[in-house]
């Protein structure tokens, strides 16, 4: 289905859309278990688990990340 195939979606304002997004992920956030993961991703959130789980003292803190984010521009 496609917003195009919905003619109330073409009339509203764009808060109205906006409104309306956001109750469809509330819905969809619901029940997570019908949201599909793929492979790739699952294998990468165990990467990243076992690099935390190996050294969990090596985190930077929100205000490091901050720092080196500014470093970068």
């Amino acid at each position: 289905m496609r917003v195009s195939d919905i003619s109330e979606i073409k009339k509203m304002s764009t808060p109205e859309k906006i409104l309306l997004v956001e109750d469809l992920w509330d819905s969809i956030a619901m029940d997570e278990s019908e949201v599909p993961v793929s492979q790739s991703h699952m294998e990468e959130l165990d990467k990243r688990r076992k690099r935390y789980e190996a050294a969990p003292g090596d985190l930077l803190s929100f205000a490091e990340l901050q720092i080196r984010i500014e470093r970068r521009k």
